[in-house]
């Protein structure tokens, strides 16, 4: 397994991060403990989860595979989004964070959070406040490093801004939505981290599954795939998508290989990529994330899938989220 700097940071994360997102929701207990393990047993040591996955269970479930192995992770978590239906439980506030930061700390079972991530921007509460909070985490020792996630570039600029003035702790990475159905990215985020030393943490890599070619229409799936799980996924699941779904299945199929390593390993070759967060409900799925970070992609394979890909550079994200 490769392993990257996390933007200007000493913290060296693998190159294939896992996402835990379906744990306790569309993969059991026993599976997702299965899972991590696996993971940690082939070199994946970065593993990412939220406060909100699936209802806290995510943590809960990684709190008790660590048990005996936390050394061996770089763990990180966020919070900001909404848990439940009361103001104060949401945003990027020195009360939300302090209490969500400690019941994080409780669910995992550990002591501290290598990566704690503002899950996305909130824009009624100053950003001092915000930094200033993060600031006294690292302080504590119950933080290690800071980053955000679905912020905008000048968000993000803002934050960096902030830090520098005040000496506060300041964010080393970014969680975006990245992948050859999202390229959004790169017209100002990416050309933003670059020059600003940020480490880019990706995020449906696999477009939600489309990408693996698994999809054929807005109602058909594999059993336990996201439209038989979560009807709201079907609008995603337009006509060009699926299109260049097939596409990279043939691709795949001419380099010998599958469509999610493509996928993956196209993202992987674009150096101002950090980690590829991918999922699994099973712990065979991790055998294609481990064959994406062995795969080399020659040149002209990768130019082939960034001529098929450009038109979503300029396309709507394929998923943000604000509050």
């Amino acid at each position: 397994m490769e392993y990257r700097r996390l933007g200007h940071s000493g913290l060296l994360i693998s190159a294939i991060g896992l996402g835990t997102n379906a744990f306790g929701k569309r993969s059991s207990k026993e599976d997702s403990i299965s899972i991590i393990h696996k993971a940690l047993d082939h070199g994946i040591n970065f593993i990412d989860t939220a406060n909100i996955y699936a209802g806290s269970q995510s943590e809960k479930i990684i709190g008790k595979a660590l048990k005996n192995r936390r050394s061996e992770a770089i763990l990180t978590t966020k919070a900001g989004l909404p848990t439940s239906t009361s103001p104060y439980d949401r945003g990027a506030s020195r009360l939300h964070l302090v209490s969500e930061l400690e019941k994080s700390l409780k669910r995992l079972q550990t002591d501290y959070i290598d990566l704690f991530q503002i899950h996305t921007f909130d824009p009624y509460t100053p950003l001092e406040e915000t930094l200033r909070t993060l600031d006294t985490m690292v302080e504590s020792g119950k933080v290690r490093y800071i980053g955000c996630s679905n912020y905008y570039a000048w968000e993000m600029m803002k934050s960096l801004a902030i830090s520098e003035k005040l000496n506060l702790t300041s964010y080393i990475s970014h969680q975006v939505s990245y992948s050859l159905l999202d390229r959004t990215p790169e017209r100002e985020l990416i050309p933003f981290a670059v020059d600003q030393g940020i480490g880019i943490i990706t995020y449906f890599p696999l477009a939600g599954g489309i990408l693996t070619g698994k999809y054929t229409s807005k109602t058909d799936g594999p059993e336990g795939s996201r439209i038989k799980t979560d009807a709201n996924f079907a609008r995603f699941l337009s006509a060009d998508r699926l299109a260049f779904a097939k596409k990279l299945v043939k691709l795949s199929k001419q380099a010998k290989t599958t469509p999610e390593v493509l996928a993956m390993s196209w993202l992987l070759k674009k150096q101002q990529v950090t980690s590829v967060i991918a999922g699994a409900t099973s712990a065979e799925q991790l055998d294609s994330h481990i064959a994406a970070s062995q795969f080399i992609m020659d040149d002209a394979l990768f130019e082939q899938l960034e001529s098929l890909s450009a038109p979503y550079i300029y396309g709507e994200p394929f998923a943000t989220y604000r509050i």
